[in-house]
């Protein structure tokens, strides 16, 4: 099956069975000598701000864009961190960010810090977001945003076919690297909790989280939910309705009446 007519199968099965408020994602880390897609917006060039790749996210998932972003292109020092755009110094590794705002001292901070999943120089790369649907590229990561429930129901089919769980890490900082950093190098689907920076410049809603996966998976996770929605797990979710009401005692004693 050609690329583009996946992408797009597998977006239809994602907005059948989980029905996502904003598009799900195709993210891809180029490597070199690759060029981004070419109505691709640079922040930057086109634009003529630097953001956050939360900030990229967002813009791709409610505004419809694709987007490219470099080192260039990112405001955010712990994003230029983790994903290589800028070496790691020690001001960084040693907590400074985190003492204070998220650990009560450096040495908690630097644990804090070291959690962050990180790329190597080698591993970096212009990060790529764009709907799925549209995509005109091989995805390395697919992310899509929901409710807990909306969550719960891609968990359900991404594990459809292998069974067990899922394991994923939570810190309340850096969700970008969760979700490409350690998907790609987790080579797994990871439960995303939207931290603090993502809520205020990616304007991430208070209800909403996110589910990843290696673009690898997408058959396995189609698959998950054609036969998980035949076993019943659907969404919405179904609430069970086979009962009968009990009414306030006036209501029940005119019921009482017309039996009588």
């Amino acid at each position: 099956m050609p690329l583009v007519d996946k992408l797009a199968l597998l977006n239809r099965e994602i907005e059948k069975h989980v029905r996502p408020d904003t598009f799900p994602l195709a993210i891809r880390v180029l490597r070199p000598g690759e060029e981004a897609p070419t109505k691709a917006k640079r922040p930057v060039r086109d634009l003529q701000v630097q953001i956050s790749i939360c900030q990229g996210i967002t813009m791709s998932r409610r505004y419809g864009w694709a987007i490219a972003m470099g080192g260039e292109d990112l405001s955010c020092p712990i994003a230029k961190a983790a994903f290589h755009f800028e070496e790691p110094v020690s001001f960084y590794t040693e907590g400074n960010l985190a003492h204070g705002m998220y650990a009560e001292t450096l040495a908690c901070a630097q644990l804090t810090e070291a959690e962050v999943p990180r790329f190597s120089k080698e591993e970096s790369g212009t990060i790529v977001v764009s709907p799925l649907s549209r995509a005109t590229f091989e995805p390395d990561v697919v992310v899509v945003y929901g409710n807990s429930a909306q969550v719960m129901r891609m968990v359900a089919a991404a594990l459809f076919k292998t069974g067990g769980s899922i394991s994923s890490e939570f810190s309340a900082r850096a969700d970008c690297a969760d979700i490409i950093i350690r998907t790609i190098q987790m080579d797994s689907p990871q439960v995303i909790l939207p931290c603090y920076g993502d809520r205020v410049f990616g304007q991430t809603y208070d209800h909403e989280m996110a589910f990843s996966f290696p673009y690898r998976m997408a058959d396995d996770v189609m698959a998950g939910f054609t036969g998980t929605h035949k076993g019943g797990v659907r969404y919405p979710i179904p609430s069970f309705l086979q009962y009968q009401a009990k009414y306030p005692a006036t209501y029940e004693k005119l019921n009482d009446m017309w039996k009588e």
